[in-house]
């Protein structure tokens, strides 16, 4: 076995450097004990993800070139200051790469206004397709599609299709008066939507389309009823039980 290098990963949605400043410190120290306990040099440093992105006002994430500056910067000064050959410098920009590429479209269906406390809008979609919010508080920001000159009127909540109480999207939503029918387009979400979907509930998943230029092309076809049950077995005691019945 050879080993090539060290790898580190300290977190997601980073919005700053020092992190991994200090990253490249800690992994500066174990490769100089490791070279000094077991005599290997590592060629390779990987500094992971975690660059953010903007998913709702306030996010500020930096230029990747601000991070990779930093982390250039650090690992020169440690791995000179250590007399270690300068590794080459690996990352993993996943999420920053994708994440606002993406686009999840959702029809509008029924709304319900508590008054007082909100007004909840159902979609067909959710946390089958976009587990984060309920998993961890994700927040997004959405606009309708159809719609999208005019100004919003309303704030509201986005309720996903499935039987739970989680099932939430977006607690608020600034929109125009929501109708039934409306698209409502959810930012940000190439990352990690298709990657975390689900069947929870028996819910089909829906087709991923590529867009540019005024061009479409279908990538990931929408799943059928059929996709679904074509696992499904009925044992043979259980047909034997239903052809005497």
């Amino acid at each position: 076995m050879k080993l090539l290098g060290i790898h580190s990963h300290i977190g997601s949605q980073i919005f700053e450097v020092d992190g991994f400043r200090l990253a490249v410190e800690k992994v500066t120290d174990f490769a100089v004990r490791v070279r000094g306990e077991l005599g290997v040099t590592f060629s390779v440093l990987n500094v992971g993800g975690g660059f953010g992105i903007r998913y709702v006002e306030g996010d500020t994430p930096l230029p990747a070139a601000e991070y990779i500056k930093a982390i250039a910067e650090a690992v020169k000064e440690r791995f000179g200051a250590a007399g270690y050959p300068l590794p080459e410098i690996w990352t993993e920009p996943g999420r920053s790469i994708v994440g606002d590429a993406g686009t999840t479209l959702y029809t509008v269906g029924t709304y319900k206004e508590i008054p007082g406390v909100r007004k909840y809008v159902a979609v067909d979609g959710g946390m089958t397709d976009n587990p984060r919010p309920a998993l961890y508080d994700s927040q997004y920001e959405a606009m309708l599609a159809n719609r999208a000159n005019e100004a919003a009127e309303e704030v509201v909540s986005i309720a996903g299709k499935c039987c739970e109480s989680g099932d939430m999207l977006i607690w608020d939503a600034s929109l125009p008066a929501v109708r039934s029918g409306d698209l409502l387009a959810v930012a940000c979400t190439g990352a990690y939507n298709y990657a975390m979907a689900s069947n929870y509930n028996r819910i089909r998943r829906p087709a991923v389309v590529f867009v540019k230029d005024g061009q479409a092309d279908v990538v990931v076809n929408r799943e059928s009823y059929e996709d679904l049950i074509g696992n499904d077995l009925i044992p043979e005691r259980m047909r034997a039980a239903v052809t005497k019945s």
